[in-house]
């Protein structure tokens, strides 16, 4: 029987010997061990070393593929890498293959077509628009909170808090109706880990997109006050169904994994230490600082979209042939101590340091605002009901997602206190 290990050297060796730019990604097995180096942590931290590569700021992480990988962990250099349109490219059709021709969604496209895309999404993210969703979210959390309280004393934050929550407000600002949920919720696991197989680490359609092309053509019916419908509303028939279900699914994406991840590990770190859980539960004031700390401090999404280089070009002293591959390592730019002492250390009360939590430039997270508020509702409201609140087990046994592009905690048991089905929030 032929092993694993041989059969990704021979899917390698295949892979190295053609062309760059005509790579098929989609063909592999498995993600090289080197390229997951930047994905490994030590609990919440970044590990101090890639093996035994020196992270320097702009540092070559392999060369296969026909292609040298190059690994950006510096905060200054990874903003120029993202800010940079002109001689770097989002666009990964070339190298996933014919069978997966229809990859793209907003993190793989490059301008005009980015621009056009993303104009469509802009204006259902303003600030007005999303506080209207305030009151739904409160409910959101509420509910989730009492549901928690009635199945205790003991929970998992994982899937009883930080999971249902993004996902209801994903649905909630889709415009998907109740009946479609159960279905939609089916379709949405694993969209992150990349240790199974290369296909999901380069952006391969999930299942999903299909059940959001049904639902969109359902909405052109019938446009509804979601996302869907007012899209629909606003471009007619110049948008196809197609691209608005690619939009919709890269919403869905962007927000969902994130935000549960952030709200999963973000109670592990008020859990881990009371003084900001319990400031956090009696100030006010310390909400929007305690959250802007978390964005920084977790980075759950590890790695930006990765950049190929349209040019030979010179960044920071590296050479860059055209071809190569620049990924930015967001967890340790936020980490980098030139932008701050200390960093390792979560901290809400030092001055706010910035941050790439959201990614920086043009493909910044459009959801950015909407990730803040419902972190912004759901912390101080589980503290607050649950005061007494605690682990149930040693924070080092938890089992950590340290193969995923965006990072996780499996599950997080808590007790939640003396009483706590009885209180009201």
């Amino acid at each position: 029987m032929i092993d694993l290990a041989t059969t990704r050297r021979r899917v390698l060796q295949r892979l190295v010997a053609r062309s760059p730019g005509v790579v098929d990604l989609s063909t592999l097995d498995s993600v090289p061990r080197r390229l997951l180096r930047p994905l490994r942590r030590d609990g919440l931290d970044p590990v101090a070393r890639l093996g035994t590569t020196v992270p320097d700021p702009v540092h070559r992480l392999a060369h296969m593929f026909g292609m040298n990988i190059w690994l950006v962990s510096g905060q200054e250099e990874g903003r120029a890498v993202l800010a940079e349109q002109s001689r770097f490219s989002n666009d990964l059709r070339p190298y996933v293959g014919s069978s997966s021709s229809n990859v793209g969604g907003l993190g793989f496209t490059d301008p005009p077509e980015h621009t056009r895309l993303r104009s469509l999404l802009t204006p259902e993210f303003t600030m007005r628009r999303i506080n209207r969703l305030a009151p739904r979210i409160e409910q959101i959390v509420d509910a989730q909170l009492d549901e928690l309280a009635a199945a205790g004393p003991e929970a998992d934050l994982v899937g009883g808090f930080a999971f249902p929550i993004p996902f209801l407000v994903i649905c909630e600002l889709l415009g998907l109706p109740p009946e479609d949920r159960e279905r939609f919720r089916a379709l949405s696991h694993a969209r992150f880990d990349v240790s199974a197989g290369g296909a999901g680490a380069f952006g391969a359609i999930s299942s999903s997109r299909s059940f959001l092309l049904e639902a969109t053509r359902r909405q052109r019916e019938s446009p509804g006050d979601g996302l869907l419908g007012r899209i629909i509303a606003a471009v007619g028939d110049e948008v196809g169904d197609e691209e608005i279900a690619g939009l919709a699914d890269g919403v869905f994406t962007g927000g969902y994994e994130t935000t549960a991840s952030m709200l999963a590990l973000g109670s592990l770190v008020l859990l881990r230490d009371r003084q900001h859980f319990d400031l956090i539960r009696d100030d006010d004031a310390s909400v929007d600082p305690v959250v802007e700390e978390m964005l920084r401090y977790l980075s759950v999404v590890q790695i930006a979209f990765p950049r190929f280089a349209l040019e030979d070009l010179d960044l920071f002293g590296r050479r860059i042939r055209k071809g190569d591959v620049v990924v930015v390592a967001l967890s340790r730019a936020d980490r980098d101590g030139r932008i701050g002492p200390d960093l390792d250390r979560f901290d809400p009360t030092r001055p706010p340091s910035p941050h790439l939590a959201f990614g920086y430039g043009f493909h910044r997270c459009v959801g950015a605002e909407l990730a803040r508020l419902e972190l912004r509702t759901a912390f101080p409201r589980l503290v607050r009901r649950f005061p007494e609140m605690r682990l149930t087990v040693d924070p080092s046994s938890l089992h950590f997602r340290d193969q995923s592009i965006v990072y996780a905690v499996d599950s997080l048991p808590v007790h939640l206190g003396a009483d706590s089905a009885s209180r009201s929030s």
